[in-house]
Order: structure tokens, then C-alpha cells, then sequence
């Protein structure tokens, strides 16, 4: 009975063991045994550089979600590559343009960015007299729009909303526009000579993203124009502006009634989603706030608290962020899936 007993806790000893260091493996560290953030190493770098800037909480939270992103794009990347999924190296070259994107978005690429991208939603209930979306047309149609008497105040607050995704959407085309054409030595010969409109063309042709981008600011564009001239519709499905892209992305894709009410109830969970992660980014920056002025007071004990709650919040919106994304990135890949699908036949 006693060497039953004693094979038993060997057995279990082992196990934890064998649990643990399997956690240990997979953990990844540095050759000093610091615990990594990233398993790949220049996600890992970039995020340490980050941590040196003066990113704002939610900004930095942004940050980590979209590495994370990056990271499992090109962690499933190299197991397309090891079973010969990627000879044209397609893919591969979509994962740098990602990853130079994000530098850039992030003022991390060596170049000095003069547009502006600290964009605050959190300050969406604060309209004042001199907003501006750094685009004349959108500050055209937004003057008109505080100026019609259409809008309660609620639904100026959703409408803000959707002219700052609108905004942020520009930047991020303008990015990816500068990224291709600065970084793709395939372009230089072709394009060299070229200036201008004729130029983008060309950037057009050889990247279906940036046409897809462009098509989606020009659709949003109009639904900005169409909101601001007749007011918000009664019957409106969403009130999240990355909630309406997908959906208004899904009616033009050609999809069934069943498929349509099948993803207007995965939209609406998404939604739900988008909110929860809206409201931690919210009291991430009001947690930072108490923080700063704790700090200001000198109490130690009364700073520690307030740290780790600080840190709590900071690392339960990151996790958020990244299933938020990964959950936009699934469904948007899904409507352009089952869209193609539609139209092949």
C-alpha cells in the first residue's frame, strides 16, 4: 500500500513538473531568462521601444493588440510556408507591409508623421466649436451637420463617432499608401517616373488592399454625406462605426437572406464586444489619471494600490483589444470569403 501510494505522488510530482515546464518552454524569454512579451523577436523590440515613448495607456494598449495581431498572422504564416502554401511569397509580403504599417501608425518608422492620430474617442461626448477631421469636406458636412437642428445630442455623439473612424480609416490608407510605394523595391523601376494620380493608379493595380481601402473610404464618405443631409435612419441596425462598415460590407457582397440574418446576429455579439473594450479603454485612462495624481501626493502605499489596479486594467484592455480585432479581422475575412463565393457562381 505504502510504494502504491509513493508511485501515486511520484506520478502527480511528475505531472506538475512536467505542467510546469511545459509552461516554462512556452513562455518565451530572453537569453537572460526575462520573460519575452512577443515569441518573435522585433515584435518583442518594438514593444520595448514603445514602452520608452510617451504613448498615451490607450494608445499603448492599441499597440499591443495590434502586435499580437501581427504576431499570430505570421506565426500561422510560417506553418503555411513549411507546407510550400506561399511559393509566390504573397503572403510573406503582405506580413511586412502589416508590420511597416504599424510602425508607422505608431510613430515608430524613422519618419516624422504630421498627421495627427491620436484619435480619442474618449472625448466623443466633449463636441466643441473647433473640432476638425483634418479634411476639409469632412469639416464641411460636420459644420453642416451641428448647424441643421437634425441631430439630438446623443446622435451628434454617434455621429462624432463616425467621423472620427472616418478620419483614422484616411490615415491609415495614407500609411499603407506611403508604406507600399517607400518600402516594395518591385515598385521603384515601374513607378519611378511616375507623379500623382497616376502613380496611385499603378499602387492600385498591384495591391488589391489599397483599391479595397480606398473603395471603403469612398462608401463611408457617402454614408457621411447621406447622415448629415437626412439625419440618422430610424431602422439603423448598429451604432458602432467598425459594426456598420462590416455590415454595409456584407449587403453589397451578394449574400442570402439566411447568410444576412446569420451575420447580423454575430455583428450584434461583435458589437457588444467593440462596447466592452470601449468602456475599459475608458477607465484605462481614468485609472492613469488617479494614478498621475497619486503619484503627485508621494504616498507609497497609497501609489502601489493604485499601480496594480492600473496594471490589472492595462493588461485586461489589451487581452480585449486583441480579441476585438481578431474577431473583426475573422468576420471581415468571412464576408469577403462567402461575397467571392457568391459571385463565382
Amino acid at each position: 500500500m505504502k510504494l502504491l501510494c509513493l508511485v501515486v505522488a511520484l506520478c502527480f510530482g511528475v505531472g506538475a513538473m512536467a505542467g510546469k515546464y511545459s509552461r516554462d518552454v512556452n513562455e518565451p524569454k530572453s537569453s537572460d531568462g526575462q520573460k519575452l512579451e512577443f515569441r518573435i523577436a522585433k515584435l518583442d523590440q518594438v514593444w520595448n521601444k514603445a514602452n520608452r515613448m510617451q504613448l498615451s495607456p490607450v494608445r499603448q494598449s492599441e499597440l499591443h493588440s495590434d502586435l499580437k495581431i501581427q504576431e499570430k498572422d505570421e506565426l500561422q504564416w510560417k506553418k503555411l510556408k513549411v507546407e510550400g502554401l506561399d511559393e509566390n511569397g504573397e503572403k510573406e509580403a503582405q506580413l511586412r507591409r502589416n508590420f511597416n504599417v504599424i510602425l508607422a501608425k505608431y510613430g515608430m518608422d524613422g519618419k516624422r508623421d504630421t498627421r495627427s492620430m491620436e484619435s480619442n474617442h474618449l472625448k466623443d461626448h466633449d463636441i466643441k466649436e473647433g473640432d476638425t477631421f483634418e479634411d476639409p469636406r469632412l469639416d464641411k458636412l460636420w459644420n453642416k451637420a451641428k448647424t441643421s437642428g437634425k441631430f439630438s445630442s446623443e446622435e451628434m455623439m454617434s455621429l462624432k463617432r463616425e467621423f472620427q473612424h472616418h478620419k483614422d480609416k484616411t490615415h491609415e490608407y495614407n500609411i499603407l499608401m506611403d508604406t507600399i510605394s517607400r518600402t516594395e523595391e518591385i515598385h521603384k523601376n515601374e513607378i519611378s517616373a511616375l507623379e500623382g494620380d497616376t502613380k496611385e493608379h499603378v499602387l492600385h493595380q498591384k495591391h488589391s488592399d489599397l483599391k479595397q481601402k480606398m473603395s471603403d473610404l469612398n462608401q463611408g464618405f457617402e454614408r457621411l454625406r447621406k447622415i448629415s443631409r437626412e439625419g440618422f435612419s430610424t431602422d439603423s441596425e448598429f451604432r458602432e462605426p467598425r459594426v456598420i462598415e462590416l455590415w454595409e460590407a456584407a449587403k453589397r457582397a451578394n449574400l442570402s437572406d439566411n447568410e444576412l440574418d446569420s451575420l447580423k446576429e454575430e455583428l450584434r455579439h461583435f458589437e457588444t464586444k467593440v462596447e466592452k473594450h470601449s468602456h475599459y479603454q475608458e477607465q484605462l485612462e481614468l485609472s492613469h489619471q488617479k494614478l498621475q495624481h497619486v503619484e503627485s501626493l508621494g504616498d507609497k502605499e497609497h501609489i502601489k494600490r493604485n499601480q496594480e489596479k492600473y496594471n490589472t486594467i492595462a493588461e485586461k484592455t489589451r487581452e480585449m483589444g486583441y480579441k476585438m480585432k481578431k474577431h473583426m479581422q475573422d468576420l471581415s475575412n468571412k464576408i469577403s470569403r462567402e461575397g467571392l463565393e457568391h459571385n463565382e457562381l
